[in-house]
Protein backbone atom coordinates (compact mmCIF):
# COMPACT_ATOMS: atom_id res chain seq x y z
CA UNK A 1 0.00 0.00 0.00
CA UNK A 2 1.42 3.48 -1.18
CA UNK A 3 0.59 6.25 2.00
CA UNK A 4 1.31 9.83 1.83
CA UNK A 5 3.01 10.69 5.13
CA UNK A 6 4.42 13.92 6.23
CA UNK A 7 7.87 12.96 7.94
CA UNK A 8 10.41 13.98 10.58
CA UNK A 9 13.67 13.94 8.90
CA UNK A 10 15.63 16.12 10.76
CA UNK A 11 14.88 18.11 14.16
CA UNK A 12 13.89 21.59 13.48
CA UNK A 13 13.65 21.49 10.18
CA UNK A 14 9.81 21.27 7.98
CA UNK A 15 8.11 18.03 7.95
CA UNK A 16 9.00 16.59 4.09
CA UNK A 17 5.70 15.24 2.34
CA UNK A 18 6.69 11.52 1.12
CA UNK A 19 5.13 8.52 -0.47
CA UNK A 20 5.60 5.74 1.52
CA UNK A 21 5.21 1.49 1.77
CA UNK A 22 3.18 -0.41 3.88
CA UNK A 23 4.37 -3.87 2.78
CA UNK A 24 3.63 -6.40 5.51
CA UNK A 25 0.27 -8.19 6.81
CA UNK A 26 -0.95 -7.13 9.79
CA UNK A 27 0.40 -8.35 12.97
CA UNK A 28 -1.34 -9.21 16.04
CA UNK A 29 -3.28 -6.45 17.64
CA UNK A 30 -2.71 -3.81 15.06
CA UNK A 31 -5.17 -2.05 12.84
CA UNK A 32 -5.23 -0.68 9.44
CA UNK A 33 -7.17 2.89 9.29
CA UNK A 34 -8.07 5.25 6.81
CA UNK A 35 -7.31 8.53 8.28
CA UNK A 36 -10.11 11.38 7.61
CA UNK A 37 -8.63 13.92 9.72
CA UNK A 38 -6.25 14.84 12.59
CA UNK A 39 -5.48 17.76 15.07
CA UNK A 40 -2.08 19.40 15.48
CA UNK A 41 -1.03 19.41 19.54
CA UNK A 42 1.74 21.19 20.77
CA UNK A 43 3.80 17.65 21.45
CA UNK A 44 4.00 17.66 17.87
CA UNK A 45 6.30 21.13 17.96
CA UNK A 46 8.08 19.96 20.71
CA UNK A 47 9.12 16.80 18.55
CA UNK A 48 10.36 19.15 15.80
CA UNK A 49 12.30 21.75 18.08
CA UNK A 50 13.37 18.45 19.96
CA UNK A 51 12.78 19.78 23.33
CA UNK A 52 13.17 16.85 25.19
CA UNK A 53 17.04 16.42 23.44
CA UNK A 54 18.10 14.25 20.81
CA UNK A 55 15.83 12.26 18.99
CA UNK A 56 16.86 8.67 18.45
CA UNK A 57 14.09 7.37 16.36
CA UNK A 58 14.66 9.52 13.20
CA UNK A 59 13.47 9.65 10.42
CA UNK A 60 9.73 8.94 11.70
CA UNK A 61 5.62 10.14 11.37
CA UNK A 62 4.16 12.13 13.94
CA UNK A 63 0.57 13.00 15.25
CA UNK A 64 -1.61 11.72 17.85
CA UNK A 65 -4.93 12.94 17.58
CA UNK A 66 -7.21 11.50 14.78
CA UNK A 67 -10.20 10.25 13.28
CA UNK A 68 -10.27 7.16 10.42
CA UNK A 69 -12.61 4.61 9.33
CA UNK A 70 -11.00 0.49 10.07
CA UNK A 71 -9.93 -0.92 6.18
CA UNK A 72 -8.56 -4.51 8.02
CA UNK A 73 -7.72 -5.88 11.18
CA UNK A 74 -4.64 -7.94 12.61
CA UNK A 75 -5.10 -11.29 14.37
CA UNK A 76 -6.74 -10.82 17.97
CA UNK A 77 -8.18 -7.66 17.26
CA UNK A 78 -11.97 -7.34 19.58
CA UNK A 79 -12.46 -4.17 20.08
CA UNK A 80 -13.04 -2.81 16.48
CA UNK A 81 -13.51 -4.04 13.34
CA UNK A 82 -13.67 -3.39 9.61
CA UNK A 83 -15.90 -0.01 9.08
CA UNK A 84 -15.99 1.07 12.23
CA UNK A 85 -15.30 4.67 12.86
CA UNK A 86 -12.61 5.26 15.26
CA UNK A 87 -10.99 8.10 17.82
CA UNK A 88 -6.78 7.48 17.80
CA UNK A 89 -5.31 8.55 20.44
CA UNK A 90 -2.40 8.66 22.15
CA UNK A 91 -3.01 7.26 25.75
CA UNK A 92 -3.55 3.49 26.06
CA UNK A 93 -7.11 2.14 26.01
CA UNK A 94 -8.81 -1.26 26.12
CA UNK A 95 -6.98 -4.09 23.86
CA UNK A 96 -4.01 -5.58 22.94
CA UNK A 97 -0.54 -2.93 22.60
CA UNK A 98 0.81 -4.14 19.29
CA UNK A 99 4.28 -4.03 17.75
CA UNK A 100 4.97 -1.01 15.87
CA UNK A 101 4.67 -0.83 12.18
CA UNK A 102 6.97 -1.07 9.51
CA UNK A 103 6.87 1.62 6.60
CA UNK A 104 9.52 2.07 3.78
CA UNK A 105 10.94 4.83 1.80
CA UNK A 106 13.19 3.88 -0.87
CA UNK A 107 13.77 0.75 1.37
CA UNK A 108 15.08 2.74 4.29
CA UNK A 109 12.70 2.40 7.04
CA UNK A 110 10.89 4.91 8.07
CA UNK A 111 9.77 4.87 12.09
CA UNK A 112 6.32 5.28 13.41
CA UNK A 113 4.72 4.93 17.13
CA UNK A 114 1.58 3.13 18.45
CA UNK A 115 -0.27 5.67 16.55
CA UNK A 116 0.71 8.54 14.02
CA UNK A 117 -1.78 10.53 12.58
CA UNK A 118 -0.08 12.73 9.96
CA UNK A 119 -0.58 9.61 7.28
CA UNK A 120 -3.07 8.73 5.13
CA UNK A 121 -3.20 5.63 6.45
CA UNK A 122 -1.84 4.32 9.71
CA UNK A 123 -1.42 1.31 11.46
CA UNK A 124 -2.78 1.65 14.65
CA UNK A 125 -2.19 -0.91 17.75
CA UNK A 126 -5.68 -1.77 18.79
CA UNK A 127 -5.37 0.02 22.60
CA UNK A 128 -4.62 3.03 20.69
CA UNK A 129 -8.20 2.93 18.37
CA UNK A 130 -12.25 3.53 20.15
CA UNK A 131 -14.92 2.90 18.44
CA UNK A 132 -17.19 5.96 17.97
CA UNK A 133 -20.59 6.50 16.56
CA UNK A 134 -20.24 7.11 12.86
CA UNK A 135 -22.76 10.14 13.28
CA UNK A 136 -20.37 12.04 15.01
CA UNK A 137 -18.20 14.50 13.41
CA UNK A 138 -14.33 13.85 12.08
CA UNK A 139 -13.68 16.94 13.41
CA UNK A 140 -14.88 16.77 16.36
CA UNK A 141 -13.81 12.93 16.46
CA UNK A 142 -10.09 13.80 16.22
CA UNK A 143 -9.89 16.25 18.72
CA UNK A 144 -10.90 13.76 21.45
CA UNK A 145 -7.73 11.74 20.70
CA UNK A 146 -6.15 14.35 22.98
CA UNK A 147 -7.16 18.20 22.87
CA UNK A 148 -10.87 17.48 24.67
CA UNK A 149 -9.77 14.51 26.57
CA UNK A 150 -6.96 16.05 28.08
CA UNK A 151 -8.34 19.34 28.70
CA UNK A 152 -11.72 17.88 30.53
CA UNK A 153 -9.41 15.44 31.97
CA UNK A 154 -6.94 17.85 33.89
CA UNK A 155 -10.03 19.44 35.21
CA UNK A 156 -11.77 16.18 36.17
CA UNK A 157 -8.91 13.63 37.62
CA UNK A 158 -5.25 16.51 38.02
CA UNK A 159 -7.14 19.97 39.35
CA UNK A 160 -10.51 18.02 40.80
CA UNK A 161 -12.02 21.28 40.19
CA UNK A 162 -15.10 21.86 42.40
CA UNK A 163 -18.03 24.62 42.02
CA UNK A 164 -17.20 28.18 43.52
CA UNK A 165 -13.31 27.17 43.11
CA UNK A 166 -10.97 30.11 41.38
CA UNK A 167 -8.44 28.42 38.54
CA UNK A 168 -6.01 30.22 36.33
CA UNK A 169 -5.25 28.92 32.73
CA UNK A 170 -2.05 29.92 31.82
CA UNK A 171 -1.60 29.18 28.12
CA UNK A 172 -5.27 29.33 25.72
CA UNK A 173 -3.66 27.39 23.09
CA UNK A 174 -5.88 24.20 21.90
CA UNK A 175 -5.73 22.13 25.35
CA UNK A 176 -5.80 25.08 27.09
CA UNK A 177 -8.98 26.21 25.43
CA UNK A 178 -10.71 22.25 26.38
CA UNK A 179 -9.62 23.38 30.42
CA UNK A 180 -11.48 26.45 29.94
CA UNK A 181 -14.43 24.73 28.61
CA UNK A 182 -14.29 21.91 31.20
CA UNK A 183 -13.99 24.44 34.29
CA UNK A 184 -17.07 26.15 33.15
CA UNK A 185 -19.08 22.96 33.01
CA UNK A 186 -17.40 22.57 36.43
CA UNK A 187 -18.82 26.59 37.58
CA UNK A 188 -15.73 27.32 38.67
CA UNK A 189 -15.54 31.24 39.40
CA UNK A 190 -13.44 33.35 38.30
CA UNK A 191 -11.82 31.47 35.32
CA UNK A 192 -9.01 33.34 34.61
CA UNK A 193 -7.63 32.67 30.73
CA UNK A 194 -3.85 34.02 30.36
CA UNK A 195 -2.18 33.96 27.04
CA UNK A 196 0.43 36.27 24.91
CA UNK A 197 -1.86 36.22 21.75
CA UNK A 198 -5.14 38.31 22.17
CA UNK A 199 -6.94 36.17 19.53
CA UNK A 200 -7.01 33.45 21.73
CA UNK A 201 -8.43 35.36 24.47
CA UNK A 202 -10.96 36.33 22.97
CA UNK A 203 -11.84 32.43 21.81
CA UNK A 204 -11.31 31.94 25.93
CA UNK A 205 -14.51 34.01 26.82
CA UNK A 206 -16.66 32.18 24.18
CA UNK A 207 -15.56 29.17 25.63
CA UNK A 208 -16.27 30.44 29.17
CA UNK A 209 -13.29 32.31 30.69
CA UNK A 210 -14.80 34.98 33.17
CA UNK A 211 -11.30 37.49 33.46
CA UNK A 212 -8.74 37.33 30.55
CA UNK A 213 -5.28 38.82 31.06
CA UNK A 214 -2.78 39.30 27.78
CA UNK A 215 0.49 38.73 29.37
CA UNK A 216 1.84 40.96 26.46
CA UNK A 217 0.25 43.97 27.92
CA UNK A 218 0.56 43.82 31.48
CA UNK A 219 1.71 41.86 34.61
CA UNK A 220 -0.32 38.60 34.70
CA UNK A 221 0.63 38.12 38.18
CA UNK A 222 -0.70 41.69 39.54
CA UNK A 223 -3.67 40.96 37.54
CA UNK A 224 -4.62 37.93 38.89
CA UNK A 225 -4.33 39.03 42.22
CA UNK A 226 -6.33 41.95 41.31
CA UNK A 227 -9.21 40.06 39.71
CA UNK A 228 -8.88 37.83 43.22
CA UNK A 229 -8.56 40.47 45.59
CA UNK A 230 -5.79 39.27 46.59
CA UNK A 231 -7.51 36.32 47.95
CA UNK A 232 -5.34 32.99 47.16
CA UNK A 233 -6.15 30.86 44.34
CA UNK A 234 -7.54 27.80 43.88
CA UNK A 235 -6.24 26.14 41.26
CA UNK A 236 -3.31 27.22 39.18
CA UNK A 237 -3.05 25.16 35.53
CA UNK A 238 0.08 25.86 33.55
CA UNK A 239 -0.07 24.47 29.73
CA UNK A 240 3.43 26.51 28.85
CA UNK A 241 5.97 24.18 30.54
CA UNK A 242 7.98 28.05 31.33
CA UNK A 243 9.81 27.59 34.92
CA UNK A 244 9.00 31.23 35.56
CA UNK A 245 5.03 30.79 35.26
CA UNK A 246 5.29 27.39 37.07
CA UNK A 247 6.81 29.59 40.09
CA UNK A 248 4.44 32.59 39.67
CA UNK A 249 1.40 29.58 39.99
CA UNK A 250 3.31 28.13 43.20
CA UNK A 251 3.36 31.56 44.96
CA UNK A 252 0.05 32.69 43.88
CA UNK A 253 -2.39 29.07 45.08
CA UNK A 254 -3.31 28.87 48.74
CA UNK A 255 -1.98 26.30 50.70
CA UNK A 256 -4.43 23.42 50.12
CA UNK A 257 -4.04 24.62 46.38
CA UNK A 258 -3.31 22.59 43.10
CA UNK A 259 -0.55 23.57 40.46
CA UNK A 260 -1.29 21.36 37.94
CA UNK A 261 1.80 21.17 35.10
CA UNK A 262 1.06 19.97 31.51
CA UNK A 263 3.26 21.90 30.11
CA UNK A 264 6.78 20.45 29.72
CA UNK A 265 9.72 22.50 30.67
CA UNK A 266 12.73 22.17 27.71
CA UNK A 267 15.35 19.57 28.87
CA UNK A 268 17.85 20.92 32.01
CA UNK A 269 15.06 23.90 32.43
CA UNK A 270 14.29 23.84 35.80
CA UNK A 271 11.87 25.04 38.55
CA UNK A 272 12.82 26.74 41.79
CA UNK A 273 10.65 26.62 44.73
CA UNK A 274 10.43 26.92 48.39
CA UNK A 275 8.81 23.15 49.62
CA UNK A 276 7.51 24.11 52.93
CA UNK A 277 3.79 24.62 51.46
CA UNK A 278 3.92 21.30 50.09
CA UNK A 279 4.47 19.67 53.73
CA UNK A 280 1.08 21.51 54.35
CA UNK A 281 -1.40 20.96 51.75
CA UNK A 282 -0.38 22.13 48.48
CA UNK A 283 -0.47 20.14 45.59
CA UNK A 284 2.43 20.47 42.76
CA UNK A 285 0.91 17.52 40.31
CA UNK A 286 2.61 16.98 36.27
CA UNK A 287 -0.40 15.90 34.23
CA UNK A 288 0.00 12.74 31.78
CA UNK A 289 -2.82 13.48 29.71
CA UNK A 290 -5.49 14.18 31.93
CA UNK A 291 -5.00 10.86 33.72
CA UNK A 292 -7.90 9.72 31.75
CA UNK A 293 -9.32 6.13 30.63
CA UNK A 294 -9.95 6.73 26.50
CA UNK A 295 -12.28 3.11 26.24
CA UNK A 296 -14.18 5.08 29.70
CA UNK A 297 -13.80 8.55 28.82
CA UNK A 298 -14.09 9.31 25.05
CA UNK A 299 -18.01 7.62 25.51
CA UNK A 300 -18.76 9.80 28.30
CA UNK A 301 -17.68 13.07 26.63
CA UNK A 302 -19.24 12.15 23.58
CA UNK A 303 -22.70 11.27 25.34
CA UNK A 304 -22.41 15.48 26.41
CA UNK A 305 -21.43 16.42 23.22
CA UNK A 306 -24.79 14.92 21.77
CA UNK A 307 -27.26 16.21 24.45
CA UNK A 308 -25.79 19.51 23.42
CA UNK A 309 -23.78 20.04 27.01
CA UNK A 310 -20.91 21.43 25.06
CA UNK A 311 -19.86 21.95 21.92
CA UNK A 312 -16.74 21.78 19.55
CA UNK A 313 -16.85 24.19 17.17
CA UNK A 314 -15.47 27.16 17.85
CA UNK A 315 -12.45 25.25 18.63
CA UNK A 316 -11.21 24.57 15.35
CA UNK A 317 -10.09 28.07 13.60
CA UNK A 318 -8.01 26.67 10.52
CA UNK A 319 -8.08 23.64 7.94
CA UNK A 320 -5.36 21.95 6.04
CA UNK A 321 -4.91 19.78 3.43
CA UNK A 322 -1.82 17.29 4.29
CA UNK A 323 0.55 19.36 1.92
CA UNK A 324 0.12 21.95 3.50
CA UNK A 325 1.02 20.96 7.30
CA UNK A 326 4.44 23.32 7.66
CA UNK A 327 1.68 26.08 6.91
CA UNK A 328 -0.22 25.11 9.31
CA UNK A 329 2.53 24.50 12.07
CA UNK A 330 3.71 27.99 11.27
CA UNK A 331 0.64 29.48 11.96
CA UNK A 332 0.61 27.73 15.22
CA UNK A 333 3.87 29.32 15.92
CA UNK A 334 3.25 32.72 15.29
CA UNK A 335 -0.23 32.65 17.10
CA UNK A 336 -1.68 33.28 14.01
CA UNK A 337 -4.60 30.47 14.54
CA UNK A 338 -6.81 30.76 17.78
CA UNK A 339 -7.75 27.46 18.20
CA UNK A 340 -6.95 23.86 16.71
CA UNK A 341 -5.87 23.13 13.52
CA UNK A 342 -7.46 20.52 11.86
CA UNK A 343 -5.67 18.59 8.93
CA UNK A 344 -7.67 16.91 6.26
CA UNK A 345 -6.68 13.59 4.97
Amino acid sequence: MDIEAAILVEQKKPLEIETIKLNEKLKVGQVLVKLKTSGICGTQLGEIDGVKGKDAYLPHLLGHEGCGLVIDTGPGVKNVKEGDKVVLHWKKGDGINAELPSYQLSGKKINAGWVTTFNSHAVISENRCTPIPLHISDDAAALFGCAITTGFGVVENNAQLKMGESIVIFGAGGIGLNIIQASKLSSAWPIIAVDLHQNRLDLSKKLGATHLINSNLENAYSKIKEITNDNELDVFIDNTGIPSIIEMGYKLVRTSGRVILVGVPKLNENINIYSLPLHFGLQLKGSFGGEINPSQDIPRYIKMLENKIWDFKELITERHKLKDINTAISSMRKGLTAGRVIIEL
